[in-house]
């Protein structure tokens, strides 16, 4: 649609008023209300929270790795899942039972945290999505398969799924409709659950490109693509794929959440920021605020309970000179011990 101006002064009026509108700032309702040095050695990619459970699961790496649990409310150890090296876990909320993207994906009891088996998959498990409408686990990699399907229940592998690239962060509707990001073709991959199948591949049409995070509106079937390059909240109709907005974020995304209570999106980025994207409509979305939170917290996770968000960063010695690619997550020097830490974001 064309706009016309009716004078000069006009024109300059309301295109500053838009410019000002689409800025960034730090002013709002958000802040980091808690930032818990809970230590520990390792790397770390995913964060996840059993609101149901009570607790936060964080994937550590190296040379002991573990899935380390902590109470969501004080953030206390609560338990750990050793010898287990993977890049993330999900919980499924019926059957208790807790699930790692580790080779071999690991399982175990949510309430006793006892291993209760492991599973081998193929491929590199990276994400993972828990779907407590099917009761299945989604085990997602960059190489083929790009995802393997659980049974919840008893963990057994119930089939494959080619995604047509390489998978990042996913959602579902609890309908029967799994959206999955695929970070290297710049798009959303819409599944079947029931026929393990891709029905779609939705587009970002240039308007986003390495899309890491991904987030859904259940209600208004509204999809939130966090990308990194252009740097921006794609919104797209999770019925059909047609383009609905965008709005500017921050650099180095790495995942995005929901909360319909509020109807916000969250977008949390490697540069030490946090976006908040208000949902004023179906049609309608505005940037209410980049919350300053620390360098590296660029994975997050919800508290649907609480409302709360989670997300996870360490301290970093002198970082490489060599300058990063275009839309990257920037380089870091070595983690310094004990400064691992978890932030809680919240009004």
């Amino acid at each position: 649609m064309r706009i016309f101006f009716p004078t000069m002064a006009a024109g300059l009026a309301l295109f500053a008023a838009i410019s000002f509108a689409q800025q960034p700032t730090s002013e709002g309702p958000y802040r980091v209300l808690k930032t818990a040095k809970v230590g520990g050695e390792g790397g770390f990619d995913y964060v996840y929270a059993d609101s149901d459970g009570r607790k936060l699961y964080v994937a550590r790496g190296g040379s002991s790795p573990r899935v380390s649990a902590f109470n969501l409310d004080t953030l206390e150890p609560a338990g750990e899942i050793p010898m287990t090296n993977a890049r993330g876990a999900a919980v499924d909320a019926q059957s208790h039972h807790g699930f790692a993207s580790s080779s071999p994906v690991a399982m175990w009891d949510t309430k006793t945290m006892a291993l209760i088996k492991t599973i081998p998959v193929e491929g590199r498990p990276d994400g993972i999505l828990a779907d407590d409408f099917n009761h299945r686990v989604y085990i997602f990699s960059h190489s083929a398969p790009n995802a393997t399907v659980l049974d919840a229940k008893d963990g057994t592998v119930l089939g494959t799924i080619d995604l047509g690239g390489a998978p990042e962060q996913a959602a579902t509707d609890n309908k029967g409709h799994i959206y999955v990001d695929i970070e290297d073709k710049d798009t959303v991959a819409v599944v079947d659950a029931k026929t393990m199948k891709v029905t779609a591949q939705y587009s970002l049409n240039g308007k986003g490109g390495g899309n890491a995070g991904l987030a859904l509106d259940v209600k208004n079937h509204i999809l939130f693509v966090a990308c990194r390059n252009p740097q921006a909240m794609v919104m797209i109709d999770a019925t059909d794929g047609k383009y609905l907005g965008d709005v500017p974020i921050g650099r180095g995304c790495d995942g995005a959440v929901f909360n319909p209570k509020t109807k916000e999106c969250f977008s949390s980025q490697g540069d030490a920021t946090l976006t908040v994207i208000k949902e004023n409509s179906p049609t309608s979305f505005a940037l209410v605020q980049n919350v300053k939170t620390m360098p590296g917290a660029k994975t997050l996770t919800l508290d649907s309970k609480s409302g709360k968000i989670l997300l996870i960063a360490a301290e970093y010695g002198a970082p490489s000179t060599t300058a990063p690619a275009p839309g990257g997550r920037g380089n870091r020097g070595p983690m310094l011990p004990g400064s691992f830490s978890v932030l809680v974001v919240g009004k």
